[in-house]
């Protein structure tokens, strides 16, 4: 017999309210998504617990193909050996699902971007931080300026290094060749999102000026 601890138990709350009021009036979908996935959209986010982007675009299932990692980070193209989840994530979407947007969400109090603007875990081991510090690496280049005008800490260099990921990552997705030809065909449409946890709103990046606004 299974005994479940307090989070488990709270976990399996959450799924018997899931199947009375989530499932049950969604049946019929279910019933096809069973057979097939074909979301328009792709949404790649952070892992934050706070940051549920189903949540936040209060979408139906199947509606969002989502990937979420520390700092809502993508990897420029490469293919080197090594996994490389991210990528695979992509390819799937572009070119099987044939998503029509890619969104990049950020968000507020980013615990990946702050250790970023820090790097307070540079020179860790694996295990004890080495490997979130060799991932946001990623960011490296942006921090520089950022680290120059604001500092390290505090919200306003914070924020700014918050979006600056964004930014890196709309970047990297557009060294990928099938997301690069797609784009240009206009089959494509990347788009950079910020959620401001502290007062639920979204804002967008319009690429022309650099800024976010809110949605």
């Amino acid at each position: 017999m299974i005994v479940p601890t307090t989070e488990l138990a709270e976990l399996l709350q959450g799924y018997r309210r899931f199947r009375e009021h989530g499932w049950k009036p969604e049946r019929e979908r279910w019933a096809t998504l069973r057979e097939s996935q074909s979301p328009r959209v792709m949404v790649i986010a952070c892992s934050d617990s706070r940051v549920d982007p189903s949540q936040i675009f209060d979408v139906r299932p199947g509606e969002i193909f989502v990937v979420r990692n520390v700092a809502a980070l993508v990897p420029p193209f490469e293919t080197a050996s090594g996994h490389h989840g991210v990528s695979a994530a992509l390819e799937f979407a572009v070119q099987v699902l044939k998503v029509r947007e890619i969104v990049v969400m950020g968000h507020g109090m980013c615990g990946g971007c702050k250790v970023a603007l820090t790097q307070e875990l540079r020179g860790t081991e694996p295990g004890k931080g080495g490997f979130i510090a060799d991932w946001i690496e990623l960011l490296d280049e942006a921090r520089d300026p950022i680290a120059r005008e604001f500092g390290t800490t505090g919200r306003e260099a914070e924020r700014a290094m918050e979006q600056a990921a964004v930014k890196v990552s709309l970047e990297n997705l557009r060294t990928f060749a099938c997301v690069r030809e797609k784009e240009k065909r206009h089959d494509l449409t990347l788009r950079g999102a910020f959620f401001a946890i502290s007062d639920g709103v979204l804002h967008l990046l319009d690429e022309r000026t650099g800024k976010f606004s809110p949605a």
